[in-house]
């Protein structure tokens, strides 16, 4: 049953090969609905998206998937029976939804920061951290994003899912939690499997 379960989550998320057999991307097979108040289009190789929040766009590789916008539906098919070909159908179908998604309601990622004098602050569209370092960390924010900073919580938001991520990911990069004490900074629902240090004889 743990590895019906197990293949049935890689084969939505891009496709299987068994000898000869390969597995369609349940995702890229999925209509996506256009909810209220959003717009789709496609020009040339580039999706836009626009709706409450703001408008994304996306170059779509046409030479591989088509893209057909009908009503309040969007439809995607491979337009060959290349590997690679049925990959980006799963992989575009999640880009085009997780757009859609980002311009209703906007991503957030939440980090904590822990340790004795760690701690951050915002500048204006800085990000100041102090770390334990002999110098304060810096980073800019990314066009498109918002950040929160207070009492050891930093929150991140945007309507990109790829931006809040990766900046969250650089973020957490600068000082990652250590596994004996905990400190550093860490995702809000991330788990440290902490160790034990060693004992004085």
């Amino acid at each position: 049953m743990i590895k019906k379960q197990s293949s049935r989550r890689l084969e939505e998320k891009f496709y299987l090969q068994c000898g000869n057999y390969i597995f369609m991307s349940r995702i890229g097979k999925r209509p996506i609905e256009i909810p209220a108040k959003t717009e789709v289009t496609l020009s040339g190789n580039v999706l836009t998206v626009k709706g409450p929040l703001g408008e994304l766009s996306r170059v779509v590789r046409t030479d591989a998937v088509e893209v057909l916008i009908e009503g309040n539906t969007i439809t995607l098919s491979p337009k060959n029976e290349l590997q690679e070909t049925k990959a980006l159908w799963g992989t575009f179908g999640s880009h085009i939804k997780n757009m859609i998604a980002g311009v209703n309601q906007e991503y957030v990622t939440k980090l904590i920061i822990e340790g004795v004098g760690y701690k951050a602050d915002l500048q204006g569209t800085t990000l100041v951290m102090n770390l334990g370092f002999s110098h304060q960390v810096k980073l800019e924010l990314p066009k498109g994003l918002s950040c929160k900073v207070e009492k050891g919580e930093v929150t991140i938001s945007g309507i990109d899912k790829e931006v809040v991520t990766q900046f969250a990911a650089v973020v957490r990069s600068k000082k990652k939690p250590e596994p004996y004490k905990g400190k550093g900074i860490r995702y809000s629902d991330e788990v440290i499997r902490r160790k034990e240090g060693k004992k004085s004889v």
